[in-house]
């Protein structure tokens, strides 16, 4: 891939998964209501997750060389797993922690999963099982979902059954775009090129996830200065 299309790309990437934000529209719907309103907030989950840059480059490296759909699936689980135990518990428990630094993780999350595809963590002095790390930083992931949520003036009434329809959405949202990437990864490698081009594709996976990880920190550098 030419320096110059991955240069492109990332200015066209990076912007679209600085945090997680929720549209105007959407964050003045939820707060409006109360009760159960079980659609809304699995339509929020759902659209959250599709437009999760930072998740979907997560779970693009997870699933970059798997080729066996049981194993997809494997990892898939274990991943949301991980993120429903925090997105609901963080909430639920109140568990606060600064949203910047729960990204600048998730970034991270992203960083990790590209250099271990490219090889670089043979070099480590450890081994960590890719089971272990999938499901932990799915943890953070799940995290960060719930400080989302939590910055969100929401309503008591119904919270509980609204947080288990948004989790079910953001599962729905990830079944969606596991299945669309899969397929792509599939038709990909059936071509002359992927040899050739997965290397750069995880190169550029981990450059966004770094460029994410700098804009984090800078975030919250910022945050402790005010």
């Amino acid at each position: 891939m030419k320096p110059r299309l991955c240069s492109l790309l990332l200015c066209l990437l990076v912007p679209a998964v600085w945090g997680h934000g929720v549209p105007a529209g959407d964050s003045e719907y939820v707060q409006s209501v109360s009760g159960l309103n079980l659609i809304p907030f699995a339509y929020l989950g759902a659209k959250h997750m599709i437009t999760g840059y930072d998740h979907l480059l997560f779970l693009a490296g997870v699933i970059f060389f798997l080729y066996r759909l049981r194993d997809v699936v494997l990892y898939a689980t274990l991943f949301a797993l991980g993120h429903s135990c925090t997105l609901l518990f963080g909430v639920l428990a109140g568990i606060h922690a600064n949203s910047f630094f729960v990204d600048a993780v998730i970034a991270l999350s992203v960083v990790y999963k590209a250099l271990e595809n490219l090889g670089a963590l043979r070099y480590l002095p450890f081994c960590v099982d890719t089971r272990v790390a999938v499901t932990g930083f799915g943890l953070a992931h799940g995290f960060g979902l719930a400080t989302m949520l939590q910055r969100l003036d929401l309503s008591a009434d119904g919270l509980v059954g609204n947080l288990i329809a948004f989790n079910f959405g953001v599962e729905l949202g990830q079944l969606a775009a596991l299945t669309i990437i899969f397929l792509v990864l599939q038709i990909w490698r059936r071509t002359p090129t992927f040899n050739r081009t997965a290397y750069a594709a995880n190169v550029l996976i981990m450059a966004a996830g770094m460029l994410l990880f700098g804009y984090q920190i800078a975030g919250l550098t910022e945050f402790r200065s005010t």
